[in-house]
């Protein structure tokens, strides 16, 4: 079974599914979920792609909309930062249930605002270790750090975030909204003018032969020799 690779396809179709619920009056809330058989959320980006779902994920942050990752099993980089941008976070307590933003393991920076938008939620300090580490902790561990709002079962998740959606939606929508923009309107501010000159300067970066070179032969490694497609 194919695992959702975050290319610029799926975001794209993201992005047209998001500005779709936002103008539909009758929707107040969105899920985000995996409707893959495999405990896998995401299978992370395309590195050339790495920076291609900015402008979406920063309308995603910023949506009037009350929005909840759904997350079943293994939610790395691209998968992460689409559940950070949310405003509610549910994972699974399965074994293969990580998350977290590992771009350093194959010898790139991660995003800048990506990097804002986890101390925003875990702290600074916490933050520099887990990135600079390339940490992917447990649905557990994040729990207590505060990346993760809530951990349940499998069988639980959808029911989980149903149940939170329920209750979020009971209130008026209006002082949500106003409160979500007093949270984070400067930050998606600054990271929506950010984006032209991030995409550019990190494409450049990553298509630099030196680069080129030395992501080959991460992969390789992390391939165990075998060549494979460059994902996060």
């Amino acid at each position: 079974e194919p695992v959702n690779s975050m290319d610029t396809k799926l975001w794209e179709d993201l992005g047209t599914a998001l500005a779709a619920l936002e103008a539909d009056s009758a929707v107040h809330g969105a899920i985000f979920q995996s409707g893959l058989k495999r405990d896998v959320y995401t299978a992370g980006n395309d590195i050339k792609e790495l920076y291609m779902p900015t402008m979406f994920l920063v309308n995603l942050y910023k949506s009037p909309l009350f929005t909840i990752a759904s997350i079943r099993g293994a939610c790395p980089a691209g998968g992460c930062i689409l559940a950070m941008c949310c405003d509610y976070r549910i994972q699974t307590d399965d074994p293969g249930a990580v998350i977290g933003l590992n771009e350093v393991a194959l010898g790139i920076g991660v995003p800048r605002y990506w990097v804002d938008i986890m101390a925003s939620l875990v702290g600074g300090r916490r933050t520099e270790t887990l990135l600079m580490t390339a940490a992917m902790p447990s649905s557990r561990e994040a729990q207590q750090i505060g990346l993760i709002d809530q951990v349940v079962s499998k069988d639980d998740l959808l029911p989980a975030s149903q149940k939170v959606m329920a209750q979020c939606l009971k209130f008026p929508r209006a002082g949500q909204i106003l409160t979500k923009l007093a949270i984070r309107g400067d930050l998606a501010k600054k990271w929506g003018a950010y984006c032209p000159e991030e995409a550019e300067t990190v494409y450049n970066f990553l298509s630099a032969p030196a680069v080129v070179s030395s992501l080959e032969g991460v992969l390789k490694r992390l391939a165990g020799g075998k060549k494979k497609q460059s994902k996060l």
